[in-house]
């Protein structure tokens, strides 16, 4: 045998060990799996559909009779035209019979019924609901049953593995794994709930189940998922375990859920915002408006503070904030950290209770931009008719005109827009403008807040030199 030959040998001799250690690194599910399947139930829901049927020549009690005679004659031959059906995944979360799922998945049912794992069929009463974290607490008429165990998603780490057990398109307590993808994720129109993102493979009937970690702790909710086609696309969301059971406490006590409320406008800040008020990094919620008579508004905090920490907690991106907000008790004082004219300070609000979706709509926003400037921006007075379409209760200029490639322009203004804030400061008149920019000579960049029909806006002007 060669020196060659005899080398190579010894080198697979060698790697093979390795090889089959990096192999049995994996993780096992099974055990996990046979310790939790049976707390994880499938659920079905029936919802009455209100049709109207126009027969010519037959009156509306005919008409119910022909529906009714229609429905004895199909016997079981699947659901009425007349019902809809919805299919979703929970878990158990007491031996007495408690079921945490979906909000969507027994939205608007007229009976849910749950399905255990040894196959027992049971109707479910619906304790409460909330559509803000998209959760439900149900209750089955049984004791003694397997439930799960409540982790804790605050300590999940991105990369950790994970696995979700549900029953997607009615396949009953099918299990997927995957690993977080991210934390704190923020999804249009869910400010309130900061999902877990990971790669497990979810699909619909998937919803409400429990996504575990390798304790076989549940961490979190399979919810929602991001599709082109409906199905899964490699990105799904879990709602935090902790923010779904302080749901399940208030739904028990108060049968409803109230939550934190600041009453705050803010947006994400940007480097050159953050330059611009004077910070190294660029964090936190930039406050660009306060609704009238709001925490906010009977507190110290004031359109242009950028809140960098809350109670304690710091706040990396503005969609962090709100979720934070949310679980502290209503009336509650609570200490936020505070970036102001490059200064930070420490301020106290006393948090009110997050108005209903349509108050919140009604709620106005009050406001705060004529010759030319360092800016490369026309203002003129702010007529009454603009101030009360945009809900303006005072100060505040009009641009009429932006110069072309100047800050103003490079920036995203338009003539239209309503100028309240310039470095900070309202500008109420067109003097006030004119004094402000005035003594922008030394900046490098200045932040605007701008009035705009879908909302005030803070944007960050690069002046020229």
């Amino acid at each position: 045998m060669t020196y060659l030959v005899r080398l190579l040998l010894l080198t697979l001799c060698c790697t093979v060990p390795s090889f089959a250690f990096a192999l049995s690194g994996l993780p096992d599910f099974t055990s996990l799996v046979k310790q939790n399947h049976e707390a994880v139930v499938n659920i079905s829901t029936q919802q009455k559909i209100e049709a109207e049927v126009d027969i010519p020549g037959l009156g509306d009690e005919e008409i119910d009779e022909l529906i009714r005679e229609f429905e004895r004659d199909r016997g079981g031959r699947g659901p009425s035209p007349f019902e809809g059906n919805g299919l979703g995944s929970g878990f158990i979360i007491s031996s007495d019979g408690y079921v945490l799922t979906n909000n969507h998945v027994v939205e608007g049912a007229d009976t849910v019924l749950v399905r255990l794992h040894d196959r027992r069929e049971l109707q479910a009463s619906v304790v409460g609901t909330d559509e803000r974290s998209d959760v439900a607490l149900l209750k089955i008429a049984e004791t003694n049953l397997p439930f799960v165990k409540i982790g804790n998603s605050d300590e999940l780490e991105v990369g950790e593995w994970v696995l979700a057990i549900g029953s997607p398109f009615g396949f009953d307590f099918s299990v997927t794994a995957g690993i977080v993808s991210a934390t704190g994720r923020a999804l249009p129109n869910e400010s309130y709930v900061p999902f877990i993102q990971t790669d497990v493979a979810i699909n619909p009937g998937n919803s409400g189940g429990p996504l575990f970690n390798l304790r076989g702790e549940v961490i979190g909710v399979n919810s929602q998922i991001f599709s082109r086609t409906g199905s899964f696309m490699g990105l799904s969301f879990a709602i935090p375990i902790e923010m779904a059971m302080d749901v399940v406490d208030q739904l028990k006590t108060n049968g409803r859920v109230s939550r934190g409320w600041l009453g705050v406008h803010i947006q994400e800040v940007t480097m050159v915002l953050a330059e611009s008020f004077g910070m190294k990094i660029a964090h936190g919620a930039l406050v660009s408006a306060i609704l009238p008579n709001s925490p906010a508004s009977n507190s110290d905090l004031k359109v242009g503070d950028v809140i960098t920490h809350f109670e304690g907690k710091r706040v990396d991106k503005s969609s962090s904030l709100p979720p934070l907000v949310g679980r502290v008790r209503v009336n509650a004082d609570a200490t936020l950290g505070v970036m102001r004219d490059g200064k930070a300070i420490e301020l106290t609000v006393n948090i009110g209770e997050l108005p209903g979706q349509a108050e919140l709509a009604q709620a106005r926003v009050p406001a705060a931009v004529n010759r030319e400037n360092p800016l490369k921006i026309n203002v003129d007075v702010l007529d009454s008719a603009t101030r009360e379409a945009m809900g303006i209760d005072k100060g505040g200029v009009v641009v009429s005109r932006v110069v072309a490639e100047g800050p103003g322009d490079n920036a995203g203004i338009v003539p239209g827009d309503v100028l309240l804030t310039v470095d900070n400061k309202p500008v109420d008149t067109p003097a006030e403008f004119a004094d402000v920019v005035a003594e922008l000579s030394d900046h490098k960049s200045v932040a605007v807040l701008v009035q705009r029909a879908a909302g005030p806006i803070f944007l960050a002007l690069q002046l020229e030199k």
